[in-house]
């Protein structure tokens, strides 16, 4: 099971909760090339990796064959386990650039851009990819041949085209064309609309790949790793994260989130987590609004603390 890296998502206190519940690989989100020759802040930030997240891949994007280049050897110094490129983020500022799944329009680049991180690290090069730029200009078996060809270890594919962005449904059909050519020789993860263990089990049979990576289905829902693993191990499912456990991971991301990014910027990033860890609780929506707009951790603690008290029996029928 992998987790997806996923931008203002994916980052040290959000793994480590996904970690605990189940991920066995994880990535970082996705940096900067340019951020990272140039020593920005921002994208230096995001190279911190912990010892128990491992094994942890890297990403990094660009449209510049040598900054990707420079950029591969500077993720490799942070010592991951895995170099990612990213050739699947579909939002504008980033494939309208040529970076992303921009690059999707020019798979000739793509290859040789591949071909020089692989050439660049010694770690093992992994790529994460969409279909194809829109319905025309799917060449997915053909991009994974080329690849495959200039070196990388494994490729997972989201389902869409960039023109459908995060919209309709995944197409895995496409993925098992990718995993079932009888040239592809690497592993092929799939990735897009898997949020329950039947349909990660059901997608896993049908389609054949060889792992799963979860990305929207895990925000606010760590336990799903762990969820999965249980049925496909066991074909039972686990009983839902009750009050009690959904407040305990919620003070760990909290926690951790205050003390990586620091205070202000702790509060503000947890925000997007809150819904998604108390979904589907009636009356919630006081209790919501105070955790949103409270800038004050000990505040938020004790809001917490008083959840668990106030819902405890919310999900005991989960």
């Amino acid at each position: 099971m992998l987790l997806a890296p996923m931008e203002d998502v994916s980052d040290p206190p959000f793994r480590a909760v996904c970690k605990e519940n189940g991920a066995d690989i994880m990535y970082t989100e996705f940096i900067s090339s340019e951020g990272l020759i140039r020593n920005a802040a921002k994208s230096v930030q995001k190279l911190d990796i912990y010892d128990y997240e491992r094994p942890i891949g890297i990403q990094i994007f660009g449209d510049k064959i040598e900054s990707m280049r420079q950029a591969a050897a500077i993720a490799e110094a942070a010592e991951p386990e895995i170099v990612d490129i990213n050739y699947g983020c579909p939002v504008k500022k980033v494939a309208c650039k040529g970076a992303g799944a921009g690059i999707l329009l020019d798979i000739p680049k793509m290859q040789k851009m591949t071909e020089e991180i692989v050439k660049q690290v010694s770690l093992p090069v992994t790529v994460k990819t969409r279909l194809g730029w829109d319905d025309s200009t799917i060449q997915i078996v053909d991009v994974a041949k080329r690849l495959q060809d200039v070196g990388i270890q494994a490729l997972t594919i989201h389902g869409r085209t960039r023109k459908q962005m995060y919209k309709g449904e995944a197409d895995w059909t496409k993925i098992a064309e990718v995993k079932n050519h009888p040239d592809i020789h690497i592993p092929i993860f799939g990735n897009g609309d898997i949020d329950s263990p039947q349909k990660a089990l059901e997608y896993k049979n049908m389609y054949e790949v060889d792992g799963i990576m979860i990305g929207r289905a895990a925000i606010g829902y760590p336990w799903i790793f762990n969820e999965i693993k249980h049925f496909m191990k066991t074909g039972e499912t686990l009983p839902a994260p009750d009050m009690a456990e959904r407040v305990s991971v919620a003070r760990k991301h909290l926690k951790f989130s205050l003390e990586w990014k620091g205070e202000r910027q702790g509060i503000y990033e947890m925000r997007r987590h809150y819904t998604n860890y108390f979904r589907g609780i009636h009356n919630f929506k006081p209790f919501r609004t105070k955790l949103v707009e409270s800038e004050n951790p000990e505040e938020l603690f004790d809001l917490l603390d008083e959840i668990s008290v106030t819902f405890e029996n919310a999900f005991q029928m989960a």
